[in-house]
């Protein structure tokens, strides 16, 4: 059976840059408070003509390089993001196509703040499996056009920019040595973006409800992955 090693990785960011003190003139907050709830000091911003498909892009490329990969090498594309582009086309496949990726396939994993995880656990299994021999995963934001900047519990938390990772079959041991994959669809309603879907489509009386921006109850967020990001850890780590 193959191992699945991560050989190549690069990230891409906007150069705008807000920092809490940017946040502090919009809404009633400062950077003491935000550095001590989050650890936050500044987060990237996309500027209009940047978007989860060229932050992927740019992010990509250097994950291919490190790797001396060329983007015919590659074999499938996988994608997470909660801010794609287009419900469809995916942005995996705008990404294949930017880079040139003629031979993979490719498909967007929509999984919220596990989506990178997933999906490098669906590309290691891929390659284990013998099926493939590469793969790219890429995760990719630019959430900040979804964030309500009167919402103080939300607008401190969110940005945008890219990571990418690339990964090779090999026969040495190692790599992706284990993943475990768990969802809890009952705390649905703690973080969500309800707009923009087949239940609530844009329309004037969504758009005036505030239904397309990001809503959340930090506390009960806080306190779930608090309690499941441990035990997760200890047993994929078993």
């Amino acid at each position: 059976m193959p191992y699945a090693h991560i050989t190549g990785w690069g990230m891409a960011v906007p150069e705008s840059v807000m920092t809490n003190d940017d946040i502090s003139k919009i809404v009633d907050t400062n950077d003491a408070w935000i550095r001590e709830r989050t650890g936050i000091s500044e987060r990237r911003i996309a500027k209009p003509d940047e978007f989860p498909s060229t932050l992927g892009v740019e992010a990509s490329i250097k994950a291919l390089k490190i790797a001396n990969l060329r983007p015919t090498d590659l074999d499938l594309i996988i994608c997470t993001s909660s801010s794609p582009e287009y419900i469809f086309p995916a942005t995996a496949c705008l990404i294949q196509d930017q880079l040139g990726a003629t031979k993979a396939g490719a498909f967007d994993l929509l999984a919220a703040c596990t989506g990178f995880i997933f999906a490098l656990n669906m590309a290691a299994q891929a390659i284990r499996s013998g099926s493939i021999k590469s793969a790219l995963v890429v995760g990719t934001e630019t959430l900040s056009r979804f964030v309500d900047w009167k919402d103080r519990g939300t607008c401190i938390l969110f940005g945008d920019g890219a990571g990418a990772f690339v990964l090779q079959a090999s026969d040495r041991p190692g790599g992706v040595l284990s993943a475990v994959m768990h969802s809890d669809g009952s705390g649905g309603d703690s973080l969500s973006l309800p707009g923009g879907g087949s239940r609530y489509p844009a329309t004037e009386a969504t758009i005036h409800e505030g239904k397309h921006y990001i809503k959340m109850d930090g506390k009960a967020v806080f306190r779930f992955a608090t309690r499941v990001m441990a035990s997760a850890t200890q047993e994929a780590i078993d």
